[in-house]
């Protein structure tokens, strides 16, 4: 498929989540339209497999009779394999098209049989390996709900109508190599995320800073054993991660929110991640950590800026917080999440985080955080500035922190990247440019006026663990000189000129018979 291609199949998937939108706003729709087309999907990817297995009896899945015996035989063989491989199933009369095919019949009702169907994906993987994965995975799609219509005729005829419109699309999942859908997936998620307000930053990263992070825990390396994101959102941040190299073994993460949890799983398996290859837990990352005694070669997040948490003393004795002596305050738990990261990062890991700037200068507790893990331990790799106005929801300028317990350089990179935007209407954004130029300067290191500068341990000991940019990166820009005798020149021209009009106004006022003005 081509670039045009699929950006006419992104626009349509747009143009039929807008019709099913109606009066609902941005993150209500999302999760219904997302949700029939994760349904689409798991059932045209189960319908491929099943295929394949019954191709050598020139059987086709979809047209077993499940009231028959000899082919409900087949259908429990098919089943067990299913649950092997894909983790979970679906009977024939349960996929997709079947649904949307009665659906376009007149006075055919469906929503019973559809809520029927959706707990039944659930209920399969009951008591298998994959159950964790699709527990309460649909739980969002009320089909009862009277923002679908007032009635229940209003809700089939609209549901029918989606249905109908997303079957006759083709996401091409029998060509290995394509990501249609998951491009397609992720295209609609920035599309809710830029109407959703200052909701959006619960569930997306700006997929240019994604990339930026992305590129960063992977410099020098082309495979990861795993990647970890303690607040992950819609996971779109760890599969960003994906495209960097060609393989990560295993995914993990950790998001409070219940429903952008079901979206982050619905978008592991849609991205054809394996469900024993990742772990997406549901539950408040610094209160209940759910992944203790595990560390990671790559670690990214986009935490809550300036988020609110219990600091609780017993947090003092917390393997997490215990070795600095401090833990984050209450009012503001960025370095709370940076200090919980540490704590799983690998010693051949990279971790890199979106904070605010308040993070570099804030003092008290967070000063002497700052002060521990760069001047005892030595772990911050570099600070990245970045343009204000780029994230959903919020206008305050943010930066990114690197960190490494085995560092190769004895220093820190500043880059001052806040200009290094495209200006929007609403909302600035980076370009492709702008990432590059942000991900080079990262990698080579080099030092450029106004720009980047590598400072040493002993230079930000000076400035008592101070990390604001510009105490490091000079972005002055001196006032072009003035030359007072031309200006001087000028003004006598003008003078002169002055004269001959005055001059000119005095005749005319003569000819008219009144008094020229002083």
């Amino acid at each position: 498929m081509t670039d045009e291609q699929k950006k006419k199949l992104e626009q349509k998937l747009w143009n039929i989540a807008n019709e099913l939108r109606g009066k609902m706003n941005a993150d209500e729709f999302r999760d219904y339209i997302l949700g029939f087309i994760f349904y689409k999907y798991l059932s045209e990817r189960l319908n491929l497999y099943a295929d394949g297995i019954l191709a050598g009896d020139g059987l086709k899945f979809a047209n077993l009779d499940e009231t028959k015996p000899k082919e409900r035989d087949v259908l429990e063989a098919v089943e067990e394999a299913s649950l092997e491989a894909l983790g979970y199933f679906l009977k024939p009369s349960e996929l997709f098209s079947a649904v949307a095919t009665k659906g376009a019949q007149p006075g055919q009702f469906i929503l019973e049989d559809l809520t029927q169907i959706l707990n039944n994906i659930q209920k399969s993987t009951m008591g298998t390996e994959s159950e964790e994965d699709f527990d309460h995975l649909f739980e969002d799609l009320d089909l009862t709900s009277t923002k679908l219509g007032r009635s229940v005729e209003a809700r089939n005829t609209l549901i029918a109508k989606v249905l109908g419109h997303l079957d006759g699309i083709d996401f091409e999942l029998d060509d290995a190599n394509s990501d249609v859908l998951g491009d397609a997936y992720e295209y609609l998620i920035g599309q809710f995320a830029s109407g959703a307000g200052k909701k959006a930053g619960e569930f997306y990263t700006p997929q240019q800073v994604s990339t930026i992070l992305a590129r960063i825990v992977t410099t020098g390396k082309d495979r990861l054993r795993n990647v970890y994101d303690p607040t992950c959102g819609s996971g779109s941040l760890l599969l960003r991660v994906q495209k960097e190299v060609s393989h990560v073994g295993d995914f993990y993460g950790q998001e409070m929110n219940r429903t952008t949890y079901n979206l982050a799983r619905m978008n592991m398996i849609l991205h054809g991640v394996h469900y024993r290859n990742f772990d997406i837990r549901q539950e408040d990352t610094l209160e209940h950590p759910q992944h203790e005694g595990m560390t990671f070669e790559a670690i990214v997040a986009n935490p809550p800026f300036s988020a609110k948490w219990s600091a609780n003393k017993m947090f003092e004795s917390d393997d997490r917080f215990a070795e600095y002596g401090r833990i984050a305050p209450g009012s503001k738990a960025d370095f709370a999440f940076v200090q919980h990261m540490l704590h799983h990062l690998d010693d051949d890991g990279t971790m890199a985080v979106v904070l605010p700037h308040g993070v570099l200068f804030r003092g008290a507790a967070e000063g002497a955080i700052r002060q521990f893990l760069v001047g005892t331990k030595n772990w911050l790799d570099a600070v990245i500035g970045l343009p204000a106005n780029i994230f959903y929801g919020t206008s305050i300028p943010t930066c990114i922190l690197v960190f490494k317990k085995c560092k190769e350089h004895d220093d820190v990179l500043f880059v001052d990247a806040s200009g290094c935007f495209e200006k929007g209407k609403n909302q600035n954004s980076l370009s492709d440019a702008n990432v590059d130029r942000i991900v080079t300067a990262y990698r080579s290191r080099a030092v450029e006026d106004r720009f980047s500068h590598r400072a040493s341990i002993a230079e930000i000991t000076e400035y008592e663990f101070n990390l604001n940019i510009p105490r490091y990166v000079d972005t002055f820009e001196a006032e072009p000189e003035v030359d007072l005798k031309a200006v001087t020149e000028t003004l006598r021209q003008i003078e002169n000129d002055m004269g001959g009009v005055d001059a000119q106004i005095r005749a005319f006022c003569a000819e008219l018979g009144l008094e020229a003005p002083v």
